[in-house]
């Protein structure tokens, strides 16, 4: 309200002044005498408006403009009060202040160096997107300032990185930027919560390494590469030998299995050879009697008288041809 006080009484000041006029008069003197005199005159006239300068100056200084994607913290005499403005055109006492506070997505780029766990060092290139939380905008100028990346967002970037990266081996952060940038990320999250800032992303870039480990990296990928190659070939030719062992086993199984076969072919002629022979016996046998052998022996007998004779009884004896 003094700044009120004092627009009003500035006004009062101005409207007095600007009307006081200065007039040429005739005056008498006591001897009877006339001559000129310049006096000052107050009379109201068209310059009263100027007064009203201070109070439209003051009225003026009650208006403040937040731009959109902003919170006004406002102050008073140096205090931080707890309501903040917000987009657009917002009413405040004269002698208050308005400090703007940046709610968009903001991005900030960084360098640093890194070690990993087998202490080889790396310059690691990438960028942070962040917001503030409009609702504490108030609390974070309070406690922190406007200057909140350098004061607790950077520091807290360099030293998770270099956590992050300390629990990798050099050849461990290779191709890893996403994950790496992902634990990062978790990390800052959580240190940066309780100031009113959201990490929107972590990115990492570049990692790039010393020429002496690059130049390690490159060799142990040839003679990898190398390594490959001869266990490819030794492979293929395994694989050759046991296709073409495969098949002369295959072709052998086949020459047994044919032998087989043949031998069963021929075991199973003689087989069914031997039950005709045996048939034909029984059926000759059955057919036998003494007349159809003697019949037989008359038919086949060559008229030659045998020389030895069996009786009925088993004995043999021989035949003796007299003269």
């Amino acid at each position: 309200m003094l700044w009120l006080y004092a627009a009003a009484i500035l006004a009062i000041a101005v409207f007095i002044m600007v009307n006081f006029k200065t007039e040429q008069r005739d005056v008498v003197g006591r001897d009877g005498t006339h001559y000129p005199r310049t006096v000052k005159v107050w009379k109201l006239g068209k310059r009263s408006a100027l007064a009203l300068l201070p109070l439209l100056l003051a009225f003026a200084g009650c208006i403040a403009t937040v731009p959109a994607g902003h919170t006004g913290v406002l102050v008073t005499f140096g205090k931080v009060e707890e309501n903040i403005l917000t987009e657009g055109v917002n009413f405040i006492l004269p002698y208050q202040n308005v400090v703007m506070v940046d709610n968009r997505v903001q991005k900030y780029e960084y360098t640093l160096e890194a070690f990993s766990s087998d202490i080889q060092q790396t310059d690691v290139v990438g960028s942070i997107n962040f917001t503030v939380d409009r609702a504490t905008s108030q609390d974070l100028y309070r406690n922190v300032g406007i200057s909140y990346y350098d004061t607790v967002i950077y520091p807290r970037v360099l030293e998770n990185i270099k956590l992050v990266f300390s629990e990798h081996t050099a050849e461990g952060l290779i191709g890893k930027r996403t994950e790496l940038a992902d634990k990062v990320k978790t990390l800052m999250s959580v240190d940066l919560k309780r100031y009113g800032i959201e990490i929107a992303s972590v990115n990492i870039e570049n990692i790039d390494f010393t020429d002496a480990f690059t130049n390690a990296v490159e060799a142990k990928q040839v003679a990898q590469q190398k390594k490959l190659t001869t266990q490819t070939e030794q492979e293929s030719e395994i694989i050759i030998a046991n296709a073409e062992a495969e098949k002369q086993v295959i072709a052998a199984e086949a020459a047994a299995e044919r032998k087989k076969i043949d031998a069963d072919a021929s075991a199973y002629s003689v087989e069914v050879a031997a039950k005709a022979e045996a048939e034909a016996n029984r059926k000759i046998s059955q057919s036998l009697t003494p007349e159809l052998i003697e019949y037989t022996q008359i038919n086949r007998w060559n008229g030659t008288v045998p020389s030895v004779q069996a009786n009925g009884g088993g004995t043999v004896y021989p035949i003796v041809t007299i003269d």
